[in-house]
């Protein structure tokens, strides 16, 4: 892997979240990971730093929750690796999906659940969009239901994503923002859906298995969802996650405001940490 060298633009500690806070008054803070010959590093090379980066701020003794996704996978990875050196101890995991509670078994990891232990010290997962106020669309590996409520839980979140991910609103990417539904008149929520965002050209679609018959996706919890396209970016991502709550049917979204304590961002030449 090419050498690595640190810039420091900030000298601001990491101060985990105890309360809301208005996102859009803040001044972001950040500093950055260069690589010297980016060309050298491939995606998941970026992400497995990213990950390193974030798992930096795990300490033995601490209730963590474990995200879902590609980039939350090399996060379970270091985990295990580090417990199993001695590194780490004593460390239980809340997992937010099926498959992150396969994965952390398979490695050792201690898992717990919310209902045993309701507070969490810090929760790391991935994001498939960050806006510059750090709220994020989540959801697209269908976790989207228990990584809000394990994330919400959480004293401190870190998200570790791509730069990709990176847009200037919600629903920018053009790509699925996920909604949870449950099964019954799964369609009468669609088309109220679509409707709620028609000025912004939003197209819902129901979610298949991807198994190449017809079948719906089903969640861990035995949901629908539907998948929302956006031609234009969400213009207030609280009011409208407000409204789509609302809906008799609607089990969750995918946009998370106001959670995240900071994002680690990989993209072609390095690393940078975004915190407010």
């Amino acid at each position: 892997m090419a050498s690595l060298s640190l810039h420091l633009s900030s000298t601001t500690p990491f101060v985990p979240r105890a309360t809301p806070l208005n996102l859009r008054t803040r001044t972001q803070k950040s500093f950055s990971i260069r690589s010297q010959s980016a060309p050298v590093l491939s995606q998941d090379d970026l992400k497995k730093l990213a990950a390193d980066k974030a798992v930096e701020s795990v300490k033995s003794g601490m209730v963590l929750g474990l995200g879902t996704g590609s980039t939350a996978a090399f996060v379970v990875d270091k985990l295990g690796q580090l417990l199993s050196t001695g590194q780490l101890s004593n460390i239980i995991g809340i997992p937010t999906s099926k498959r992150t509670q396969e994965q952390a078994a398979s490695l050792n990891i201690p898992l717990t659940t919310l209902d045993l232990h309701p507070h969490i010290d810090l929760a790391i997962d991935g994001a498939d969009e960050v806006d510059p106020n750090l709220d994020l669309v989540k959801g697209r590996g269908g976790a989207l239901l228990r990584e809000k409520m394990v994330e919400a839980a959480s004293s401190s979140f870190i998200v570790v994503a791509d730069d990709s991910k990176l847009v200037s609103g919600l629903g920018g990417s053009g790509l699925a923002m996920p909604v949870e539904v449950v099964q019954f008149c799964w369609k009468y929520n669609l088309v109220r859906l679509e409707g709620l965002f028609k000025e912004l050209g939003c197209e819902a679609k129901l979610r298949l298995a991807g198994d190449g018959s017809e079948k719906p996706y089903v969640t861990d919890n035995g949901n629908y969802i539907v998948d929302l396209y956006f031609k234009n970016p969400i213009k207030d991502g609280f009011a409208a996650g407000k409204e789509i709550s609302a809906m008799e049917g609607v089990v969750e979204h995918g946009l998370f405001l106001g959670m995240a304590t900071s994002v680690i961002i990989a993209g072609k030449t390095g690393v940078e940490i975004m915190t407010k």
